[in-house]
């Protein structure tokens, strides 16, 4: 197992160990870094999906005004 060691602003300190002072903190520092480390995956995912679709925008067919119109009142009464 690793060791970690990094600075907090004190009134954080202070509030995490008023919030989970009676809990083994490393168990939840570390399930709050596999969330971030889970977090940042989706983050990831999300943006190289957008970035696809969004490239891939100007090769999909378009329609005018006039044509979305048609189709649309196509088969009705």
């Amino acid at each position: 197992m690793a060791t970690v060691n990094f600075s907090v602003p004190d009134d954080v300190k202070v509030a995490f160990d008023r919030a989970f002072g009676d809990q083994n903190k490393s168990a939840i520092i570390a399930d709050l870094m596999r969330k971030a480390v889970a977090d940042a995956s989706r983050r990831k995912q999300r943006e190289d999906i957008f970035r696809k679709l969004t490239q891939r925008r100007s090769q999909r067919p378009s329609l005018s005004g006039e044509q979305a119109r048609a189709a649309r009142a196509m088969g009705r009464p």
